[in-house]
């Protein structure tokens, strides 16, 4: 018996943003669907707009899977994982550790398939374009929850705005001038 969707169902019952009053309770699941479908139209973006020969699929992959670790680590707040280089490095060692034990969960004859998608090539542009999205599924939530009245969310929205930038990725600012601002209409707006 293999336990690895046993444990990837689980994704659903981990909140995010644990450190922060949430007008709307965000789990690993509905974000890593974010991620999974921004990181695709990222790719998208890229070999249509700009020449690029991205593989679309690989980068929702990517995206789907590349929480998975914190079923183990659980999820260690951002101001907290990159308080020192100390701490730092030490949740590296417990994330290899933890993506380590969930390739021990598949079958044998399936691990170096999911083995990019848990322990991916940080130089690949799927990777890069998912690290992107990331950020902009973090700056949805920040959005929404701005919209919904939670002033909390502020300094977080122009974190993330900063380090979305800092990427200097073309592909992530081609999207936030295309549909970022979707996020502050309401439905009847949005379907006219």
């Amino acid at each position: 018996m293999h336990h690895f969707f046993a444990l990837f169902s689980r994704m659903k019952h981990m909140d995010r943003w644990a450190l922060m009053r949430n007008v709307t309770r965000e789990n690993l699941s509905s974000h890593s669907l974010d991620v999974a479908a921004i990181s695709h139209a990222l790719a998208l973006i890229g070999n249509r707009r700009l020449g690029k020969a991205y593989d679309p699929n690989f980068a929702a992959a990517l995206g789907i899977y590349h929480d998975l670790p914190e079923i183990l680590t659980g999820d260690l707040p951002t101001p907290v994982k990159y308080y020192n280089d100390e701490i730092r490095a030490s949740y590296a060692k417990i994330e290899r550790a933890a993506e380590n034990a969930l390739l021990g969960t598949l079958p044998e004859d399936l691990r170096e398939d999911f083995r990019p998608l848990l322990q991916p090539d940080e130089t690949r542009g799927e990777y890069v374009l998912m690290k992107a999205a990331d950020k902009i599924a973090a700056l949805i939530k920040c959005v929404e929850e701005k919209n919904g009245g939670n002033r909390e969310f502020r300094q977080a929205e122009e974190a993330t705005r900063r380090a979305i930038d800092a990427l200097r990725c073309e592909e992530a600012a081609i999207f936030l001038d295309e549909f970022l601002g979707s996020y502050d209409l309401v439905l009847d707006n949005i379907l006219r």
